[in-house]
């Protein structure tokens, strides 16, 4: 028995005897870090080594050591806004530096290909910003595609500067908003890219906070039958999010829903759901802004998709979240990925800067139906909150005689509408 004892005693170190201090990807050269905050910080490094980390916005050395399982943890606080800094992570006999670190707002874009989509997928009036994306200031972290069965703790990836060439394969969406932050706020941004086409939210949530949402057999029986995309409960989640959980960040924004169509009448609890898992693995109460997915002729179940919309918009009462409409962004109906990106990202960005940075001069609303009631045959009045003027109205419905014609009134500038 002791000759066992002794055999498992020496296994970390046979493992970490040579070169072993380590960083995770997300803590590397060129990230951003969460502005006024105590941030986690950790490692591997030889069993039960004393590590040293120096950063030289701060006159103390913080000091903690690795366990006998060789990770390492501490708290790093940051200072406002501003760098770039160095910061140095040291053990007895080995050193990293993590160079050109900036300090300011994080946020997490994520969901499926329309968030993905990037302006090498063919962005309208991308090029014109080509010549302003050359911005220190602004720091991507690309997060590779991967699935796994249970919660990783580390992913692949690697944190960019912001310039024409990484902007190209940034997410679009993710870009637009960075970027209006940064010019609002004089803040830089950070973004971390975890997206991945053709995903359902399923995939997204971890795997305890979904055992508890009703009709839970029936979601798992619609994503087995799904192929060609992750469908594996909490699979992109355990590889994608899971490992960045550490991570302090200022929020997330969402592009997602146009995979769930086929089990439409549950999103708004599933959706609901995800969002309170990530904010409870997190640690962090963040705000959360999401795109409602666009008009798209092209789905196989009928109506599917306005009740995706519906169910976003219902989604919208948890708090600290917001939706962002874009029905007015389509340039083709029959495609699932519309091109107008920059629009998309400018509405998310005036939502948290209003609702997040107390910018209450943007004006970020969207028309909310207020009331509508039937006053006699073939006449009833629709309004709206937010006391906006609606460019267009179009009212479908179908004919007296029970045929599948349809008739079309259309009303054009109103608040106040009565057909």
């Amino acid at each position: 028995m002791k000759k066992l004892f002794f055999i498992f005693f020496c296994i970390p170190n046979l493992f970490f005897s040579q070169s072993s201090m380590r960083l995770p990807d997300i803590l590397g050269d060129h990230m951003l870090l969460q502005k006024d905050s105590e941030v986690n910080f950790w490692g591997w490094a030889n069993p039960r080594s004393k590590i040293r980390i120096i950063a030289d916005w701060n006159t103390d050395t913080i000091q903690t050591s690795a366990s006998n399982m060789a990770k390492w943890e501490t708290l790093l606080k940051t200072p406002k806004a501003g760098g770039p800094y160095t910061i140095q992570v040291l053990s007895e006999d080995e050193s990293i530096s993590i160079k050109n670190v900036m300090i300011g707002e994080l946020w997490i874009c994520s969901g499926q290909s329309n968030m993905e989509f990037s302006v090498n997928n063919g962005v309208i009036d991308a090029e014109a910003a080509m010549p302003d994306s050359e911005n220190a200031d602004i720091r991507f972290f690309f997060i590779e595609k991967a699935t796994a069965a249970f919660p990783q703790d580390e992913l692949t990836g690697h944190w960019e500067v912001c310039s024409p060439e990484s902007m190209r394969k940034f997410s679009s969406v993710g870009y637009f908003f960075g970027r209006k932050l940064n010019e609002e706020l004089n803040t830089p941004i950070g973004l971390i890219n975890s997206n991945w086409g053709g995903t359902p939210v399923e995939t997204w949530m971890p795997k305890d906070a979904i055992e508890n949402v009703n009709k839970i057999q029936a979601e798992v029986e619609f994503l087995n039958d799904s192929e060609g995309w992750p469908r594996d409960i909490a699979s992109t989640y355990n590889a994608m999010i899971h490992p960045i959980t550490k991570m302090g960040i200022a929020g997330a924004i969402w592009y997602q829903g146009e995979s769930n169509t086929p089990n439409a009448n549950t999103y708004a609890e599933l959706f609901t759901t995800m969002i309170k898992g990530w904010r409870l693995k997190f640690q962090n109460d963040f705000p959360f802004y999401y795109v409602q997915i666009a008009p798209f002729q092209g789905y196989g179940v009928p109506f599917s998709a306005a009740l995706v919309r519906e169910q976003q918009q219902k989604a919208s009462s948890l708090e600290k979240t917001g939706m962002v409409v874009i029905s007015d962004l389509v340039d083709d109906p029959d495609d699932i990925h519309p091109r107008y990106k920059k629009e998309v990202g400018n509405r998310l960005a005036n939502r948290a800067l209003a609702e997040t940075y107390g910018q209450e001069s943007t004006k970020y609303k969207f028309a909310t139906l207020r009331e509508q009631k039937i006053e006699k045959i073939l006449s009833f009045l629709i309004s709206y909150k937010h006391d906006y003027v609606v460019p267009l109205v179009s009212v479908y419905g179908r004919s007296g005689s029970g045929k599948s014609s349809v008739t079309r009134f259309v009303c054009e500038n109103i608040n106040d509408a009565s057909y």
